[in-house]
């Protein structure tokens, strides 16, 4: 299968946030564990829904794997936006465009970490249905602009 190309486009003020959030993310990662932390809890399915401790089992037997996966999606999201160490600083121009090709692998590993960010901001927000959602409550802005950055790289991704 060929690899699809997604171009985004994004400010280098946006770059410099959206890495700091995912660095963030990252570090959330490495230094918890589920059974302390609900955000992190709930990037972990509920294979068993009516058996808490089957659950409980499998997220002990899979969860290190998974958490692991998530750290490796926000390190290609991060070396894809080049704020890894890599060409980009936080001394560049935060009002210049940059352009960042996507391949289809790296497009995914985008939006599992945009989606799993939005897991880890839902739970501290406290947001578990829609009418938890305060658009105009300054607390849910970085909720709602990884939601529209989620949501380009959906609609890119399903064109063909």
């Amino acid at each position: 299968m060929s690899e699809r190309i997604v171009v985004l486009e994004i400010s280098g003020l946006e770059a410099l946030h959206l890495a700091g959030i995912v660095g963030q993310f990252r570090d959330l990662l490495a230094d918890s564990r589920a059974d302390d932390d609900p955000a992190v809890a709930r990037l972990l399915p509920d294979a068993y829904p009516d058996d808490e401790a089957a659950s409980r089992e499998f997220r002990r037997l899979t969860g290190g794997d998974l958490l692991e996966r998530r750290a490796q999606d926000a390190a290609v999201l991060l070396q894809t936006l080049g704020l890894d160490g890599g060409d980009r600083s936080a001394e560049d121009d935060p009002d210049a465009t940059i352009t960042i090709a996507l391949g289809e692998t790296e497009a995914l590993a985008w939006m599992r970490t945009l989606s799993a960010l939005r897991l880890v901001l839902a739970t501290r927000l406290g947001i578990r249905t829609e009418d938890d959602h305060h658009p105009d409550d300054p607390r849910f802005g970085v909720y709602d602009w990884i939601g529209y950055r989620l949501d380009g790289l959906m609609t890119a991704l399903d064109r063909r």
